[in-house]
């Protein structure tokens, strides 16, 4: 298991049971106490969780967690939301750039967006998106490989981050499971997370697709830090009061897409 993946499982690993001993994480993740240990030291550095005598604890109580619905299902809400945050975040590809994308109903929509655009290069680990975008001539397509998962048709695993490394792109476009100004993007899944964590670390732009009522919300493992993020497309519907918290948060650009 790959240190970024380790890190996320320790995390969800809290989140789930409050408190774990130092053997405890050794058992769950299969490694030494030496690694969790430094795991656990850099883990508290970046302010994730607070170190105990023997184990760890989470730093600060989560925002509360929604249950995530289907795949399928979450196509089938807020569409219209999702094509015009898509429309708009195409916009901000410009032709030239190599492109990350990861799996999800935004990133779907997002893809469908792009067809009218020439000259990109896209490596995503979304089958959907792999598949909508090689009916272009004029984009370039690369699926990652990897473990394809069964409730999202999508790869991740070590392989998919490994092969993230092998690349540089100009932008990662990230479809998080919720966004909020103190835990900034999240995911429910921490393998999801990890793919989208490796992403946003080799490209020089990230760019956030969140409709209205993913903000605010809480999920299980954090992708980044709200500071961290370059741009966030929402959608007209969300509240200014949020869009203002986020920005103080230090998100860069806040940009609402039309209906």
């Amino acid at each position: 298991m790959w240190t970024p993946e380790r890190h996320d499982r320790i995390i969800s690993l809290l989140q789930q049971r409050q408190r774990l001993t130092t053997d405890a994480f050794a058992l769950e993740l299969g490694v030494s106490k030496e690694t969790v240990r430094r795991d656990l030291i850099e883990l508290e550095s970046n302010g994730k969780l607070k170190r105990m005598h023997g184990g760890a604890v989470p730093c600060v109580q989560p925002v509360e967690t929604l249950a995530e619905a289907s795949y399928l299902e979450r196509g089938r809400l807020h569409q219209a939301e999702k094509r015009a945050i898509a429309r708009t975040a195409a916009a901000l590809i410009e032709a030239g750039s190599t492109c990350f994308i990861d799996a999800g109903s935004s990133t779907n929509a997002l893809a469908q967006a792009m067809l009218g655009s020439k000259g990109i290069r896209v490596i995503t680990n979304s089958v959907e998106v792999a598949r909508t975008l090689a009916s272009s001539t004029a984009i370039e397509v690369h699926l990652l490989g990897g473990q394809l998962q069964t409730d999202v048709p999508a790869t991740s695993g070590e392989f998919t981050v490994s092969e993230i490394a092998r690349f540089h792109a100009d932008y990662a476009v990230i479809s998080p499971t919720a966004l909020n100004p103190e835990h900034g993007a999240l995911n429910y899944a921490w393998h999801e997370a990890s793919v989208a964590r490796a992403m946003l670390a080799h490209a020089r732009h990230s760019i956030m697709l969140a409709n209205a009522h993913k903000l605010g919300q809480g999920s299980r493992v954090q992708i980044c830090t709200a500071a961290s993020i370059d741009s966030l497309v929402t959608d007209h519907q969300a509240e200014p009061a949020m869009l203002e918290r986020l920005r103080k948060s230090g998100i860069k650009r806040v940009i609402s897409a039309g209906a």
